[in-house]
């Protein structure tokens, strides 16, 4: 049985004692970036989460089940 995958994605935001700023997306595991701003490392966590749930469709390992979905600040 596939894993379905949530249509709701949390973007939690910290900066970093070196300024730079990390971002994780927390329902799918290993989205993590980092960024030289906030917005910078909210973008890389977002294009990073699509592809990882484009690749984890593609080979078969989730199963999506939805016509839309959302990034929200955690």
């Amino acid at each position: 049985m596939l894993k379905p995958i949530s249509n709701h994605f949390t973007i939690e935001t910290e900066q970093e004692d070196d300024n730079r700023w990390i971002a994780e997306v927390l329902e799918i595991s290993g989205v993590l970036v980092y960024g030289n701003t906030e917005q910078q490392a909210i973008t890389k966590a977002q294009a990073l989460a699509l592809r990882v749930i484009a690749d984890k469709l593609e080979h078969g390992e989730m199963a999506l089940g939805l016509t839309s979905f959302e990034f929200v600040a955690a």
